[in-house]
């Protein structure tokens, strides 16, 4: 049975390992282990500069191959120039169906894919709501989305003073 699984490939050349992966399936006649190869791409637009819709990758680094697993199949994905590895490792895991089904549904654009927008802008003015600073007004200098931290410049004792608070601890 052909399930999709998901394999790491260097970034910027996921097209290119589709391509070849086609090509090597088709060489090496193994066309009845292998299904469906897609790079999940959607729509996305600059709405706020006019800018024209253009396709990005919903997944960079990523492709998904539909496939019955077997030792043939895994050494064909496995040895094509610029492929990584399979999420899973050595014992590669299936998508769920659900899983499946949602990314197709950003490919076709029935599911809208939006960047997270956070509630905070460098140079905003904050009040802190809880830890040792709580009931202090600060000012936002700057933002580290990646561990949900912000600097915020504090006056204490009429010195501005840069103190590290989470996204939770303002308001």
């Amino acid at each position: 049975m052909k399930r999709w699984y998901v394999v790491q490939v260097y970034t910027g050349y996921e097209d290119v390992v589709r391509e070849e992966l086609k090509k090597r399936i088709v060489a090496d006649k193994l066309t009845d282990l292998f299904g469906d190869i897609l790079v999940p791409t959607g729509e996305a637009a600059q709405f706020w500069t006019g800018e024209e819709v253009k396709k990005e990758k919903i997944f960079p680094g990523y492709v998904l191959i539909q496939m019955e697993m077997s030792r043939e199949a895994y050494r064909l994905v496995m040895s094509t120039t610029r492929v990584y590895k399979f999420l899973g490792g050595e014992n590669p895991i299936p998508l769920m169906e659900a899983e499946v089904e949602r990314i197709h549904s950003q490919v076709s654009g029935k599911l809208s894919v939006t960047p997270k927008k956070l509630p905070f802008a460098v140079g905003s003015e904050i009040s802190i709501s809880s830890g040792p600073f709580a009931g202090f007004v600060g000012t936002i200098d700057k933002i580290d989305e990646e561990h949900e931290k912000l600097t915020v410049g504090v006056s204490i004792f009429g010195r501005l003073t840069p103190v590290e608070l989470g996204f939770d601890q303002v308001k």
